[in-house]
């Protein structure tokens, strides 16, 4: 991670959960299970996004777990993948929006170097095993992180899709941040086009509540 995370890191890597979250991945590893991201691609919006940089936290859930999709960015898809649902309604959104051409790639690289985190609350998943490592201790790790930036920052947006983000909110302070909640864009897939997330503009309100808009070109 970058020296700007340091504090933070420190913070949790002497606490039991982490150390038993280490154990766990190790003996997984051993028993065979192929884990995604990649071991040097875990924290990749850590590194690619240091906290005092930080104008927009997305939270997602856990990585793709198909072969050379995860990279360590929520909703991102390495370069060459066929971009998931979501991610094509977040593009037809951020078009609709801000008018913003569709990208051709699924990789938000880019958006993690322009100040958004990139953050699923579950760093690791294993082959085809969507949720394997739920409640194996990322859930700590990542709450801390929320946190983390909620107390050392001022006004950053956090973009909260879905219930499963949105339960999150307790941990940000709503006195000098602001949530933007909306259905996940994976709803829209199921609902015709009509769950609420079309329409949520969560691209234009973050850049008009920022003093520095965010790029959003990829």
């Amino acid at each position: 991670m970058t020296s700007s995370w340091q504090p933070f890191l420190n913070s949790q890597t002497s606490q039991p959960y982490y150390k038993d979250l280490q154990v766990y991945l190790r003996m997984r590893k051993k028993e065979g299970a192929i884990i995604y991201p990649p071991e040097e691609e875990i924290f990749n919006a850590f590194e690619l996004t240091p906290v005092d940089e930080i104008k927009v936290v997305i939270l997602g859930q856990d990585p793709y777990h198909g072969e050379g999709q995860a990279h360590g960015l929520c909703f991102s898809v390495r370069e060459g993948n066929r971009i998931p649902p979501s991610l094509r309604n977040i593009f037809k959104e951020l078009h609709a929006d801000v008018g913003i051409a569709i990208p051709q790639s699924g990789e938000l690289t880019q958006w993690a170097q322009n100040g958004v985190f990139l953050l699923n609350t579950i760093l690791t998943v294993e082959q085809k095993s969507p949720a394997a490592h739920k409640g194996k201790g990322w859930e700590a790790f990542t709450d801390g992180a929320i946190e983390y930036i909620s107390k050392e920052k001022d006004e950053v947006v956090f973009i909260l899709w879905g219930a499963h983000a949105q339960k999150k909110t307790y941990l940000i302070n709503e006195s000098k941040h602001l949530v933007l909640a909306a259905p996940h864009p994976a709803a829209e897939v199921y609902a015709g086009g009509k769950a609420g997330f079309f329409g949520s503009k969560p691209f234009s309100k973050t850049n008009a509540f920022l003093d520095e808009e965010v790029d959003w070109e990829l």
